[in-house]
């Protein structure tokens, strides 16, 4: 199971798809990894930072959307002033 976290003002916004189940070809997952696709580029071209958080290894920063991730982590572009 896969996970997309997307932090905000509200703490953070999560998209979950099965990776398994999207390669299987089911339409329901295939849909929730085009979703949290769509998510991901619209925070890149607003400037986030994502990276890639897997279960005992360290974070890996990342630029392209990678459906096998276990979870990715985007972190919206800090403005100071």
């Amino acid at each position: 199971m896969g996970m997309l976290r997307v932090m905000s003002r509200r703490g953070d916004d999560r998209v979950t798809w099965d990776g398994q189940k999207a390669q299987a070809g089911d339409a329901e997952a295939t849909a929730a990894v085009r979703e949290a696709e769509r998510i991901f580029a619209q925070e890149r071209a607003k400037g986030a930072t994502a990276f890639r958080v897997e279960t005992g290894k360290p974070l890996q920063r990342i630029d392209q959307f990678d459906a096998t991730a276990e979870q990715i982590v985007m972190v919206p572009r800090v403005v100071g002033g």
